[in-house]
């Protein structure tokens, strides 16, 4: 014969299982929601990259694995609104978390490699930063052919 729950279990049962279910939609909240929003995010954590000098440039690029060597420097103005072109560009400095829109409208530096240690399918690639007070605003490497092949350097 089933017996009826006592009024006062059957209340501490609702509290323990709402407790429970709970726990489990704040767990997820944590885990689940926080990687949701980082794959969708098209802003990284910005990064500061000192790029004053010759040697904070290069080894800038041989943090992320690049063997460079300077071949050309020029003073450039980036522009205070961006074109589509640009745009795609100042996307891909978002997702390396480079603060190049921080920098729109200023004059800037920038500086160009020729990278030693990859070629594919031996086409010559070269690399390229743009420095803004002394930081790295913005950085790509590209097949010297007009960019058949682009890459970001992080």
């Amino acid at each position: 014969m089933i017996q009826p729950v006592p009024a006062g279990k059957e209340v501490y049962m609702k509290k323990v299982l709402f407790l429970l279910a709970s726990a489990a939609v704040l767990t997820a909240a944590i885990f689940i929601v926080p990687a949701r929003n980082s794959e969708n995010s098209s802003i990284s954590e910005r990064v500061h990259v000192a790029a004053a000098t010759v040697s904070e440039r290069i080894d800038y690029f041989a943090s992320h694995g690049w063997e460079v060597e300077e071949i050309a420097g020029k003073d450039v103005s980036i522009p205070q609104e961006f074109s589509d072109v640009y745009e795609e560009y100042a996307s891909i400095q978002d997702k390396q978390g480079l603060p190049l829109r921080e920098y729109a409208g200023k004059n800037a530096r920038l500086y160009v490699y020729e990278v030693k240690n990859y070629s594919p399918e031996n086409r010559k690639m070269l690399a390229e930063l743009l420095v803004c007070d002394n930081t790295a605003v913005a950085s790509m490497v590209y097949s010297e052919d007009g960019g058949s092949v682009r890459l970001a350097v992080s």
